[in-house]
C-alpha cells in the first residue's frame, strides 16, 4: 500500500512540475512517467476486477485509479464485476450440489466458496446475518441436529441442504456489493484531493444516472436466487424453459412438510438479513412471493403426509375397549391432526412483511378439500375396521369393563371378535367422534388460522352419521331379522289356531325365547357401550313390534280364548320393553291390539292382569336389564 501511495504521491508533484513544461529533456522523462503510469492504472484496474476480492480492496484501488485520474468509471467496473461474479457463484453452487446428487465428483463450487480470498464474514452486520449460519433446526421431534454442528447435513436432502449453502452465499457477499454502491453513490470512494478536481461531483452524476441499472442488477440477483430455490423445491413453478437453466435436480420424491419447514426458516432469515441492509422492499418482494409459496406448497404437503398417516391408523387399531367403549383410535386420530397442525405453527405464522397464506382462493379451497380427505381417509378407515372378515382382526388385547355383566358369553379374551362385536365397537367410537373428537378437531383448525372449518366440519360429520348409519343398520339386520323371523313359525308351533284354541295358561314360549334373545342383544352392547343400548334396544323393539303387529293384522278372526290368548302376549311384551317404546313402536302395538277383539268380560280382565304378574314375577331376573336402566338412557 505504501508503495502506490508514494508512486502517486511522486506523480502528482512530477505532473504540477513537468506536465506543462517544454524543456525537451524534462518533456522525455515525463513522457516515460505518463507511460509507466499508465501501465499501473492498467494494473491496478485488473486487481480492482480480480475476484474474489474485498470491500477493503476494492475501495482502495479505487482510490488510486482517481487519483491517477484513470479513464471511465472503474468503481462502475467493479460494481459490474462483482454482480457478475455473485451470480457465477450461484449457478457453479447449483451446478455443483446437482452434479454431487447425480454422484459425481465436482470441486468448482467448494474451490469457490473455500477460498481464502472469498470473504464471507466481512462488513456483515452481526443480528441477523450472524444468525443465518445457525439457523434455528426444527424442534419437531429429535430428527435436527443442534446448530452447532453439521450432523444434521448427513441427514438433509441435497436440495436443503444447497439452499442453506446458496442463502449463505448471497447473504454473505449481497452486504459488501451494497456497501460498494452506497460508497459510489455518497462519493466516499475517493480521497480528498478528488473533491478538489471535481472528480466527486463527476462520480455522484454518474450514479445517479446509473440507478436504474443497479437495481437492475440487484433484482437479477435477486431473480437468480428465488429461481434457483424454485428449480431446488418448486419446479413446476419455473417457466418453460427456465428448467435446464435454474433447474435440472432429480425429483425422486418430494420433500416433507419437516424439511420445507426448514427450508422456509432458512429463506426467512435471509430475507431479514437482506432487509437489514436497507434493500428497497420492492426489490426483496420476489422473496416474500417465494416464501409464501414455499409455506403455501409446505401446508399442502403436511396435509397430504397427514392422511397418509391416518390411513395407516388401521394398523393400529388393538379393539382395547375402555369403560366408555372406546377404543384409542379416536384418540390417536385427534392427536395425528394436532400434531400435523402444531408442526405447520411456524408456517402458518406471518412474518413482518409476509401475506397470510390463505389470501388466495385457491389455498383456502385445496387446503379445505385436504382437511376433508383427511377426516374421509379416517372415516374409511373406520369402515374398513368394522366390515373386515372375522379372520382379519387380531382380539388377543380385547378388554372390557370386568364390572359388566357377561351372562350370555358375549366377550371372551380367547375368542375371536365376532361381526357384531366389532361393528359395536364401530359405532361407538363414531358416536364418540361425532360428539366430541371432530368438534375438537375444528375447533384445532379454527386456532391454526384455516378457512372453511365450517364445510369441513359439515361434511365430515354427514360423512361420519353415514356410516353410522349404514354400520348400525348392519348390526340391526345381524341382531333382529333373527329375533322377527323366530315369531311366525313360534306363534304357530303345533298347529295352533287362534280360532281354535284353549284358556290361556300363560305367556307361550315363542315369546319368552324371543325375550330372551332381546336380553342378549342388550347384555352384548352393554358390555361394549352403555351409551348404545337405548338406540339398539329401541330399534329392535321397533323391528319386533312391527312384526307383530303384521302378524296380527293378518288373523282373520279371533276365538275368544285367541284374543285373550294375543293380547295376553302382546301386552307382555310391550310392558316389558317400556322404557325403549318410540312413537313407532307404540304405534305398532297399538295396531296390534287394535286387531283383536274387545275383553267381553270382567272374568278375562281379571285373568289378564294375573297371567301377566305370574308372567313378570317367573321371568323377574332375565327382565332386571330393562327395569334397572332409567329413562335418562334414552336421550341419545
Amino acid at each position: 500500500k505504501g508503495d502506490y501511495d508514494v508512486v502517486i504521491n511522486d506523480y502528482e508533484k512530477a505532473k504540477s512540475l513537468f506536465g506543462k513544461t517544454e524543456v525537451q529533456v524534462f518533456k522525455k522523462y515525463y513522457a516515460e512517467v505518463e507511460t509507466r503510469i499508465e501501465a499501473l492504472r492498467e494494473l491496478l484496474l485488473d486487481k480492482l476486477l480480480e475476484t474474489p476480492s474485498t470491500l477493503h480492496d476494492q475501495k482502495r484501488y479505487i482510490r488510486y485509479l482517481s487519483d491517477l485520474h484513470a479513464p471511465g468509471d472503474p468503481a462502475w467496473q467493479c460494481i459490474g464485476a462483482q454482480h457478475q461474479w455473485i451470480l457465477q457463484l450461484m449457478h457453479n453452487c447449483k451446478e455443483s450440489y446437482v452434479k454431487e446428487q447425480k454422484g459425481k465428483d465436482i470441486f468448482l463450487c467448494n474451490s469457490l466458496l473455500h477460498s481464502p480470498m472469498l470473504d464471507l464474514d466481512s462488513d456483515m452486520r452481526p443480528s441477523p446475518i450472524g444468525h443465518l449460519s445457525q439457523t434455528a433446526s426444527l424442534k419437531r421431534g429429535s430428527s435436527f441436529q443442534s446448530g452447532r454442528d453439521d450432523a444434521w447435513r448427513y441427514k438433509a436432502p441435497q436440495q436443503v441442504v444447497f439452499v442453506e449453502k446458496l442463502t449463505k452465499l448471497v447473504v454473505s457477499q449481497l452486504p459488501n456489493f451494497w456497501k460498494l454502491w452506497i460508497s459510489y453513490v455518497n462519493g466516499s470512494l475517493f480521497s480528498e484531493t478528488a473533491e478538489k478536481s471535481g472528480q466527486m461531483e463527476r462520480s455522484k452524476k454518474n450514479a445517479r444516472q446509473r440507478q436504474n441499472d443497479f437495481k437492475k442488477m440487484i433484482q437479477e440477483v435477486m431473480h437468480s436466487l428465488v429461481k434457483l430455490i424454485r428449480g431446488a423445491l418448486l419446479p413446476f413453478s419455473l417457466r418453460e424453459g427456465e428448467s435446464r437453466q435454474y433447474g435440472g435436480w432429480e425429483m425422486k420424491s418430494e420433500l416433507s412438510g419437516q424439511w420445507l419447514t426448514h427450508v422456509i426458516q432458512t429463506v426467512r432469515l435471509s430475507s431479514e438479513s437482506l432487509t437489514a441492509l436497507e434493500i428497497p422492499n420492492d426489490m426483496l418482494q420476489i422473496i416474500q412471493d417465494l416464501i409464501l409459496d414455499l409455506r403455501v406448497r409446505c401446508i399442502i404437503v403436511t396435509l397430504q403426509h397427514t392422511a397418509e398417516d391416518i390411513k395407516r391408523l388401521a394398523e393400529k387399531e388393538d379393539w382395547v375397549v375402555d369403560n366408555e367403549g372406546l377404543t384409542s383410535l379416536p384418540s390417536q386420530f385427534e392427536q395425528c391432526i394436532i400434531h400435523s397442525l402444531q408442526s405447520l405453527k411456524t408456517v402458518l405464522d406471518c412474518k413482518p412483511g409476509e401475506a397470510s397464506v390463505f389470501q388466495q382462493q385457491k389455498t383456502q379451497e385445496d387446503v379445505c378439500q385436504l382437511s376433508i380427505g383427511i377426516m374421509q381417509v379416517f372415516i374409511d378407515c373406520l369402515e374398513q375396521l368394522s366390515t373386515k372378515p372375522d379372520g382379519d382382526i387380531d382380539t388377543a388385547h380385547l378388554s372390557v369393563d370386568v364390572a359388566s355383566p357377561d351372562l350370555f358369553g358375549s366377550i371372551h379374551e380367547d375368542l375371536s371378535l365376532s361381526s357384531e362385536q366389532r361393528l359395536l365397537i364401530a359405532l361407538s367410537n363414531c358416536r364418540y367422534l361425532e360428539r366430541h373428537t371432530f368438534l375438537n378437531i375444528a375447533e384445532h383448525f379454527e386456532k391454526h388460522g384455516f378457512q372453511g372449518v365450517e364445510k369441513i366440519t359439515q361434511v365430515s360429520m354427514e360423512s361420519l352419521k353415514e356410516l353410522d348409519q349404514r354400520l348400525f343398520e348392519m348390526y340391526i339386520e345381524f341382531k333382529a331379522d333373527p329375533i322377527v323371523g323366530s315369531l311366525e313359525p313360534g306363534i304357530y308351533a303345533g298347529y295352533f289356531d287362534w280360532k281354535d284354541c284353549l284358556v290361556p295358561a300363560g305367556v307361550r314360549n315363542y315369546l319368552k325365547e324371543a325375550l330372551v334373545n332381546i336380553i342378549a342383544v342388550h347384555a352384548e352392547v352393554f358390555t361394549i357401550s352403555k351409551d348404545l343400548v337405548p338406540r339398539v334396544m329401541s330399534r329392535v323393539v321397533e323391528a319386533v313390534s312391527e312384526e307383530l303387529s303384521r302378524l296380527m293384522q293378518c288373523v282373520s278372526s279371533f276365538s275368544r280364548n285367541g284374543a285373550l290368548q294375543a293380547r295376553l302376549e302382546i301386552c307382555a311384551l310391550r310392558d316389558t320393553v317400556a322404557i325403549y317404546l318410540t312413537p313407532e313402536s307404540n304405534s305398532s302395538f297399538k295396531q296390534a291390539l287394535e286387531a283383536l277383539p274387545q275383553l267381553s268380560s270382567g272374568t278375562d280382565k281379571k285373568l289378564l292382569e294375573e297371567l301377566l304378574n305370574k308372567f313378570k314375577s317367573s321371568m323377574h331376573l332375565q327382565l332386571t336389564c330393562f327395569q334397572a336402566s332409567s329413562s335418562a338412557m334414552m336421550k341419545t
